[in-house]
């Protein structure tokens, strides 16, 4: 089967992490970066951000979501650059393009959908923007997001302020709507040989998270049920962080047979009353209840306080911290890989979802414009005329 392309315009997180998706299945990706215009470091603001791993340019954030992908610097506010363009979506038979700039600038660059399905029409485009090209000067950073998206109104203490997620979410919802949408756009290509345009919108992707809240509006709920509850859960009782004697421990009883079995279990059979074994009950005696279980869970050992719910098909968890999560048997046999030029190993996040063929050891991240030159022969340049488009400053070579 044909290798697929995806020419991406990209930096930050969001569509690098879904083109991240591509190069795991074993799809070239290309990532375009802006050629040195004297404002600033050139390319990626990313390169920059965290300790040097590599060199200057490769840091510790920008590592894990830019593995297996090539790097090329085009000016594309140039006309040649943008004429480059488009000749490399042609050359290369780009399946492919994405971009996560302010819809405004798609025309200046030149990257607009119009332009580029002119010049190949079963081109699939896909650009990630704050809230659609309907608002074309918004800039979509993932903590904006979640304050304007109601995220961090429901994050945190009831009685702190409101909080960003420990996780850029929608950065990652974001991207993995282009991922999605993309798929699906393949399929009707297949179908009906058509290309097609794919607009992710930050701010709708994250609203259409809301679902446990957001239609809560036209039930007239109480304000408590769409605002901040900690760790607990606004229906389900007792779903809470508790303390241990040595630690937390997460625990989320779902029903009332489980209610049922957590209070069979001789340490908590202090638990149970006729007023709680409903889920309704234990709503009226919410405060209560979360009271008494910290005091209970606080005399035991977390490992005791497994070992009980286990035996009794209780749903819980150990409060992990990173290493521990990356340690776990589930996780650690699922990790992708890369390797710094100098040989050492770089273990990643693992795969979404394990598929046939999917990449689990990815090239490490390419310097800025190290594959420029390559690129471009492989659309027909010469080394002249590669050298030509570099002292004009339209491309960036290494």
């Amino acid at each position: 089967m044909r290798r697929r392309t995806v020419l991406s315009m990209e930096q930050a997180l969001s569509l690098p992490y879904a083109t991240l998706r591509f190069a795991q299945l074993g799809w070239r990706v290309i990532r375009i970066e802006s050629t040195p215009s004297g404002g600033g470091l050139p390319g990626d603001p990313n390169r920059y951000i965290g300790d040097r791993v590599a060199d200057d340019d490769r840091r510790t954030y920008f590592i894990a979501p830019n593995v297996g992908k090539e790097a090329i610097a085009i000016n594309l506010k140039d006309p040649q650059g943008q004429g480059l363009l488009r000749r490399l979506i042609v050359d290369l038979d780009v399946d492919v393009f994405c971009c996560n700039t302010v819809p405004k600038r798609y025309a200046q660059l030149g990257i607009d959908y119009e332009s580029l399905s002119a010049v190949k029409p079963n081109l699939i485009w896909a650009g990630i923007s704050a809230m659609g090209p309907e608002y074309p000067d918004a800039p979509g950073y993932d903590p904006v997001i979640q304050a304007m998206a109601g995220y961090m109104e429901l994050t945190g203490p009831g009685d702190g302020p409101p909080t960003l997620s420990g996780v850029p979410l929608i950065d990652l919802k974001a991207g993995d709507e282009v991922y999605a949408n993309v798929m699906m756009a393949l399929l009707e290509r297949a179908e009906t040989g058509n290309g097609s345009r794919i607009d992710v919108s930050m701010l709708q992707a994250a609203a259409s998270w809301l679902i446990t809240t957001l239609p809560l509006l036209d039930f007239n709920c109480d304000p408590s049920e769409i605002t901040r509850c900690g760790n607990e859960h606004r229906k389900f009782i007792p779903t809470n962080v508790y303390p241990t004697a040595d630690g937390f421990i997460y625990m989320a009883i779902g029903s009332d047979v489980q209610w049922r079995r957590l209070t069979e279990i001789s340490k908590f059979s202090s638990m149970a009353n006729a007023v709680r074994a409903t889920n309704e009950g234990r709503h009226a005696e919410r405060e209560a209840i979360h009271r008494d279980m910290s005091a209970l869970t606080a005399l035991f050992a977390t490992a005791d306080i497994v070992a009980d719910f286990q035996k009794a098909t209780i749903p819980h968890a150990p409060i992990h911290d990173i290493p521990a999560v990356r340690d776990m048997p589930a996780v650690k046999n699922q990790l992708t890989m890369t390797r710094k030029p100098d040989g050492g190993l770089v273990r990643m996040q693992p795969l979404a979802v394990n598929i046939a063929g999917g990449q689990r050891e990815l090239a490490f991240p390419a310097k800025y414009g190290e594959n420029t030159m390559q690129v471009l022969q492989e659309a027909g340049y010469s080394t002249i005329e590669i050298d030509h488009l570099r002292q004009k400053g339209v491309v960036a070579c290494q």
